[in-house]
């Protein structure tokens, strides 16, 4: 995970969510995507990088997804959402989705043919 150069000037410096440079990939940024603003928190602890991306009236689609995904991580990575089971389910802001990355691994996937046509 990585905060490119021009992201860093977005991060959030007052306030109880404030955080600097010298916090690396961790912080809360305020992110401008078309006509509106994406918050954006990101966290690289425990062995894992994990990027929460919400909205103030509904939860983010699938474009802005991609376009945070694209933001911290390289288009050659894989990064994940969870569904837990129901038991471990924790949930503090219904318009909030989040991206998950083991540090140092990659995952497998499921072959092409089960997800839809191959090319685009």
């Amino acid at each position: 995970m990585r905060v490119p150069p021009n992201i860093e000037e977005l991060r959030i410096k007052t306030g109880p969510y404030r955080s600097d440079p010298s916090f690396g990939c961790n912080g809360m940024f305020e992110i401008p995507y078309e006509s509106f603003t994406l918050r954006v928190i990101i966290s690289n602890e425990a062995g894992w990088d994990h990027v929460s991306v919400s909205l103030p009236n509904r939860c983010p689609n699938w474009k802005e997804m991609c376009f945070i995904k694209q933001l911290f991580w390289g288009k050659d990575e894989t990064v994940i959402q969870f569904h837990p089971k129901e038991s471990e389910y924790i949930n503090f802001n219904p318009n909030v989705l989040h991206m998950w990355k083991k540090q140092d691994q990659e995952y497998d996937l499921p072959p092409w043919w089960m997800i839809g046509p191959k090319g685009k």
